[in-house]
């Protein structure tokens, strides 16, 4: 792949170590003694190409959902930071972490950085040489230990249920550090391969046979050392999480008393039920008894007078529809069916939809234009810039 050219300017004739795309054509560069992050021309930012050299005194890195944050501390110009999208974090971690060991001077000249792991506050780096342990907030910092393999005299491990103990004895100490079971195997492979390499042997008892301290080594080692324990344990700095269990029982109790002496309860919402049933129906068997005893003086005939529409009347009205028809008259529509003739069509209406079609039309042209425009904010933003 080619290097941009501002990036090239940059170089200043260094070799490029690694590199790493962060998407789209965001990438970032590594040499011996600077991180480069280079940032492609977009909508929120021109191209640029950010210099961090690996001199620093602190890493340390801040994960969020979408993007992690980069902070290196220097002694003289302070904190610099930049960001990387959240699933770029461990592609960028490993060769930045690799330029801070070698801008300090803690790894030598042609030595390598075989792997990083993190398990919550604990950091182990394994390389060709040696193998680095920090425990606290920052990644790295003054505070680290190291293990060079010229110094290791045994090696072995320590499964759990949860987690894989590596007990590494080193200086005539044993140095104990616990890894979760779903990334111990890896662990334990890097680090025996590494050591097996350095030392030019091919398996575990192998190595043991050809570092291990004599009887009088390692009596005299064990006098002159004092061991004051296994250490940190970092898988356990967090304390347990509360049982949430007793307390659910509690209020899954409580409400269940609440309910059962709730004067509305089932037994009682049913009581009331019927009583409501039975009173209706008395009402209802109430006003069929009065209009049966309502009086019925009169007939229908006899109520004539009083608004009611008697047989003659009926009688008369159907003479005249049936002289109406036979006269020719039409008979007249009902209300669906004079609904159900077509309108009349209006062509300054039909002009007003043709414009209303355009501009629905433009408008969904500027909204795929903007919708695309999003995208490409939506993309740089997890980007890291």
């Amino acid at each position: 792949m080619s290097v941009p050219g501002i990036v090239h300017s940059t170089l200043d004739g260094e070799e490029i170590a690694a590199r790493v795309s962060l998407g789209s054509d965001d990438e970032i560069f590594i040499t011996p003694t600077r991180t480069i992050v280079y940032r492609a021309d977009g909508l929120l930012s021109d191209e640029s190409a950010d210099e961090y050299p690996h001199d620093a005194d602190r890493l340390s890195i801040s994960e969020g959902r979408r993007k992690t944050k980069f902070t290196l501390e220097y002694a003289l110009d302070g904190d610099r930071a930049f960001s990387v999208p959240a699933g770029k974090t461990d592609d960028v971690l490993h060769p930045v972490l690799a330029g801070v060991l070698n801008g300090n001077g803690i790894t030598d000249p042609g030595e390598t950085v075989v792997k990083t792991y993190r398990f919550s506050e604990l950091t182990l780096i394994i390389t060709s040489d040696r193998l680095v342990k920090h425990i606290g907030g920052a990644v790295w910092d003054g505070d680290f230990e190291e293990y060079h393999f010229d110094d290791v005299t045994n090696l072995s491990f320590e499964d759990g249920s949860v987690a894989t103990q590596i007990v590494l004895t080193a200086n005539g100490r044993p140095q104990r550090i616990k890894a979760p079971n779903e990334e111990a195997n890896d662990l334990r492979e890097r680090l025996q391969r590494a050591l097996f390499d350095y030392h030019g042997v091919g398996s575990l008892e192998e190595l043991n046979e050809t570092v291990g301290e004599s009887d009088d080594e390692a009596a005299a080692s064990s006098e002159s050392s004092v061991d004051f324990g296994s250490g940190v344990d970092p898988l356990d700095a967090d304390p347990p999480e509360p049982d949430d269990s007793d307390v659910t029982t509690e209020a899954t109790t409580g409400a269940a008393d609440a309910e059962s002496t709730d004067p509305l309860a089932e037994g009682a919402t049913d009581d009331i039920a019927t009583e409501e049933v039975a009173s209706t129906e008395g009402d209802a068997s109430d006003g069929r008894s009065s209009a049966r005893a309502a009086p019925t003086d009169g007939s229908a005939s006899d109520r004539g007078g009083d608004g009611a529409t008697t047989a003659a009347e009926i009688d008369s009205i159907l003479e005249e529809t049936d002289a109406s028809n036979a006269a020719g008259g039409a008979p007249v529509a009902s209300g669906p069916e004079q609904s159900a003739a077509p309108p009349k069509t209006d062509p300054e209406l039909l002009e007003r939809l043709d414009a209303l079609e355009t501009a629905v039309e433009r408008q969904s042209d500027l909204i795929e234009q903007q919708q695309q425009t999003i995208d490409q904010l939506i993309a740089e933003l997890r980007q890291g810039r």
